[in-house]
């Protein structure tokens, strides 16, 4: 019996497809530098339907490639393979439970992240995971790649809102890590090599997780500063002065605001004089936060760490600042190519990295426009680098500049990922630069989970 007549009858005809257009949004990564194939997309209903899947991919030696929301910048969730099935988790998209006294939630893989974050809120919880790409990308993806965004400050990455995790294993077997415990020191902490993993290891389908309480009170604001060395002063001042109340804390150049006002018209400067680099902050707590912010900020004005600010009065005013760092990825679309960088040094390295980094570029090409942005305050910053005026052949400088921003990056005992994962753009160079037993470690757990190589290959090792 063929693969496709085995998933007919386990899971229906209504339950995969070859069809070129059905399937041609499962081949495509949002910016359009990777081009997929596959034999086959399924879109199963259960867990259940997952592992029927999995155990008939399996058995034919076929190779299976996960796929969420399909926001990932790293080609990890791209099929490479005319023989691969991409097993699309979408359909898994029920919250399963949700109990606001325990501080929990069961969701399925394929739940949109603003769906949790409704789901919680809804009973006056909070799920603080947050990213641009919200209301697009699912749980199960952002588990994956183990998601960041902008709240890490305060709450971590993905991983450190994870309680439990349903999986379905390589070879079609289903483990039930559903736990809600805050302690279990029962051996292997299994679910910490599924998170991260880029469903090379097994797939992802269910996931128990944390909430947090829902904040009363969130103060934003918008801070005019001379340097990323005093943004970072700034940060230690208004984590001092408000109990350690900041859940976001993003830094962002002129060039970026530039760029904003430039293409996106609704979008007006809070400030009348321009500035070189600005903040934009949220302190959110259980009481009015509003005098702290300010009495923060007037010590900084003290010890002239702030050149200017807007503090929010109301929830519009928040959004409204917000929007400038938010609209950031898709204006510099506008500007012409650009070549990337998502990497991590330690918080108190930033203004270092950002000084480095800049200098070096800039010695390269003298014209380049560096664009830098990002999650100062959990040390991961975004550090895109747009082509000169009238520099057509720009991205043939990708592997000079790539090598340039990285090799900084690693002196200053930072990661090249931060939180787009490895897919298939950074696999290659993860393997030169992590040490041999790293790798060795990496490879022996893939052995020994996926011992026929067949859950996304070609991805992360």
């Amino acid at each position: 019996m063929s693969l496709s007549e085995t998933l007919t009858s386990t899971l229906g005809s209504d339950s995969w497809s070859a069809d070129p257009e059905r399937i041609a949004a499962h081949l495509e990564e949002p910016r359009g530098l990777w081009h997929g194939k596959c034999q086959m997309v399924v879109w199963p209903r259960s867990t259940e339907e997952v592992a029927k899947a999995v155990r008939a991919c399996a058995e034919s030696g076929t190779p299976v490639v996960p796929q969420g929301g399909m926001t990932g910048l790293v080609g990890g969730a791209i099929p490479d393979d005319s023989n691969a099935v991409a097993i699309s988790l979408k359909r898994m998209n029920k919250v399963r439970q949700i109990d606001p006294a325990d501080y929990t939630m069961v969701a399925e893989a394929g739940c949109t992240l603003l769906e949790l974050q409704n789901a919680a809120h809804d009973v006056n919880r909070l799920f603080p995971l947050s990213l641009a790409a919200e209301g697009t990308c699912t749980i199960g993806g952002n588990l994956a790649t183990n998601a960041g965004g902008n709240t890490t400050l305060r709450y971590g990455n993905a991983r450190e809102m994870v309680l439990g995790l349903e999986v379905v294993t390589a070879t079609g077997e289903i483990w039930n890590g559903l736990r809600k415990l805050r302690k279990d020191n029962t051996g292997y902490d299994l679910k910490h090599l599924f998170i991260g993993a880029e469903g090379t290891l097994g797939i992802i389908t269910a996931a128990s997780l944390k909430l947090f309480t829902l904040p009363r009170h969130t103060q934003t604001a918008l801070i005019a500063v001379e340097n990323p060395a005093k943004a970072i002063e700034l940060l230690g001042i208004l984590r001092d002065c408000t109990g350690d109340a900041v859940s976001a804390f993003e830094l962002m150049e002129r060039r970026c605001v530039d760029y904003v006002v430039k293409h996106e018209t609704s979008i007006k400067d809070p400030f009348t004089e321009r500035y070189p680099w600005y903040v934009v902050t949220n302190i959110a707590s259980g009481r009015p936060v509003q005098d702290e912010v300010e009495a923060a900020l007037g010590e900084a004005f003290e010890q002239e760490l702030v050149l200017d600010a807007v503090i929010s009065q109301n929830e519009a005013q928040a959004k409204s600042l917000w929007a400038i760092r938010e609209t950031i990825p898709l204006v510099q679309k506008l500007e012409g190519v650009s070549i990337k960088h998502d990497i991590s040094v330690p918080v108190s390295r930033v203004a270092e990295f950002l000084e480095v980094a800049t200098k070096a570029c800039e010695a390269e090409i003298p014209d380049v426009r560096v664009c830098a942005f990002g999650h100062a305050g959990d040390g991961n910053m975004h550090f895109n680098v747009s082509e000169p005026v009238g520099h057509p052949d720009f991205l043939s400088y990708y592997p000079v500049l790539n090598k340039i921003v990285h090799d900084i990056t690693v002196s200053m005992d930072g990661s090249i990922s931060a939180e787009h994962g490895v897919g298939v753009l950074k696999r290659a160079e993860v393997a030169e630069r992590k040490q041999a037993v790293e790798m060795d470690m990496m490879r022996a757990i893939k052995k020994a989970l996926d011992p026929a190589g067949i859950m996304n290959p070609g991805k992360v090792l």
